[in-house]
């Protein structure tokens, strides 16, 4: 079995090599960098199957790196952020980041992110994929691709999982809950604000329903629904 080559970008070099060295025990292949610009001179160069991606660093901040990296590759990326910066999080997973860990982590919780991370990309879930379609929102499962009106739009990894659960569950509310431990791979925190920025990022993609509004109804409380929107027309 092939083992998966992740990027991990983190100016701490003696935190980047502990964490390289864990890693690879786990079964990865890291190659480190320790700016943004190496970063993405690294991923634009080489083949990985997911970047770590630490916030602070010199120069250029991992968020402008990610903000670049998003105009050109869905690379998946797990954000490394400080612990209590909550506005880098939001931030980061609103520029496309699949998920964040606060710093300083626990080496095998970064692992453990990283495979669902990986899981989510390769599409591996515990249901056969089939197409889904509401109204003009058109999922292919072979290619994982989506389309609106026949336009392709581009989601991310984790944007792409929890599409499919809100189309299966069309006409139906998903609490927070449940789209954290299908889609996240992980209890929904207290204080987690990644499902809604999730669901903000595939609502401005997806655009206005027919009608004018967001296919994607917020259920005070509740969770989220994605309404039936009838025949494509």
């Amino acid at each position: 079995m092939s083992r998966n080559r992740i990027l991990l970008a983190d100016d701490d070099v003696e935190l980047a090599q502990l964490l390289r060295d864990f890693l690879s025990r786990e079964g990865f292949d890291v190659v480190l960098a320790h700016t943004a610009d190496d970063a993405l001179a690294a991923a634009r160069a080489e083949a990985f199957d997911a970047l770590v991606l630490d916030v602070m660093m010199p120069g250029r901040s991992g968020l402008d790196a990610l903000r670049e990296l998003r105009r050109e590759s869905a690379l998946p990326v797990l954000m490394l952020t400080a612990l209590g910066e909550d506005i880098d999080r939001i931030l980061g997973l609103e520029l496309g980041a699949d998920d964040y860990l606060p710093k300083p982590c626990n080496p095998r919780e970064l692992a453990a992110r990283l495979r669902a991370v990986l899981r989510r990309a390769r599409g591996e879930g515990s249901e056969t994929l089939t197409d889904l379609r509401n109204g003009p929102i058109l999922l292919r499962a072979a290619s994982r691709s989506v389309s609106v009106d026949g336009e392709p739009i581009a989601l991310t990894a984790t944007e792409f999982d929890l599409l499919v659960l809100l189309l299966r569950e069309a006409g139906r509310v998903v609490s927070k809950e449940r789209i954290s431990q299908t889609v996240l791979g992980r209890p929904l925190g207290p204080f987690d604000r990644s499902i809604d920025v999730h669901v903000s990022n595939l609502r401005r993609k997806l655009g206005d329903a027919p009608d004018g509004t967001s296919p994607i109804t917020t259920i005070h409380r509740s969770g989220y629904l994605l309404r039936q929107l009838g025949d494509a027309a």
